[in-house]
């Protein structure tokens, strides 16, 4: 694709799924939608990136402080995201208390382990769904669509949680939570160390129930042109079918994206404008 921006380029590198979606966002507010996509990776990362868990609350710390400095009108900070961030939230094309969320809800995973299926729900909501949240504002969502545009984006978190089960287990962790894996007998780190086990499967399949019970908690008409905020949620419900479908094995690599995702993006796209 020709003439991407530097922020549009990063997007599609590092989050095509949301790259995609974010493509049938009204042209002026595009640009907004692929900086939120940035700034979601650099969080994503901050565990990843990091050697233990303080060094990852380090990070998000300085992410916490860019967004307030930015909000307080400081200048901004000489970063590659923080820049042209701290122009959006200056413009009003971000709401800086949905870039703190997103932040703050990135804290539990630098825990050892999520402890219940009701944190994990929460830290879904927060992080992707917040990340719905904050793509909805950008496009004028009214408040009303909001709880939605968050249940789809947990839903979508929920699906690449469980589609990340194998990556996880080679980075030495479970996001699965303690409470489920515990009643089949297994810790956070034993579904690390072998997610072959059964138990792992057996509370991955409990968790595609909760993925899908999200879809139907965001299952309403949104205005147009925010539409682009829950086309997430489409590959979400194709993702939670498959693992709902006889056979699936959640320690085996997903498949990756194919045409039928990208082609069912693009119908959803043209239908809700």
């Amino acid at each position: 694709m020709a003439d991407l921006s530097p922020l549009a380029e990063a997007a599609r590198r590092h989050d095509p799924d949301r790259f995609l979606c974010a493509l049938f966002a009204p042209p002026e507010k595009r640009e907004a939608q692929f900086l939120l996509i940035a700034f979601n990776h650099e969080l994503a990362r901050a565990r990843e990136a990091a050697s233990n868990p303080m060094a990852a609350l380090i990070r998000l710390q300085w992410w916490r402080d860019a967004v307030e400095e930015a909000h307080a009108g400081q200048p901004p900070r000489r970063h590659e995201v923080a820049g042209p961030l701290a122009e959006a939230i200056a413009a009003g094309r971000l709401d800086p208390s949905d870039l703190l969320g997103m932040v703050d809800a990135r804290e539990a995973e630098t825990e050892d382990e999520i402890p219940s299926r009701a944190a994990l729900l929460a830290y879904l909501r927060g992080t992707a769904g917040g990340f719905a949240v904050a793509s909805g504002h950008a496009l004028g969502a009214p408040p009303e669509a909001l709880p939605a545009l968050q249940s789809l984006g947990a839903a979508y978190g929920m699906a690449g949680l469980l589609r990340s089960i194998p990556a996880q287990a080679r980075q030495s962790r479970s996001l699965l939570p303690a409470d489920l894996l515990g009643e089949h007998g297994l810790s956070s780190a034993d579904a690390a160390q072998d997610p072959r086990q059964p138990g792992v499967a057996a509370v991955a399949r409990q968790l595609v129930t909760d993925g899908m019970n999200l879809l139907r908690q965001g299952a309403v008409r949104l205005p147009r042109g925010v539409g682009s905020a829950a086309l997430p949620a489409v590959l979400a419900r194709r993702d939670l079918r498959r693992m709902a479908a006889p056979g699936w094995d959640p320690a085996l690599p997903p498949p990756a994206r194919g045409l039928g995702d990208r082609l069912a993006v693009m119908w959803a796209g043209w239908r809700r404008g």
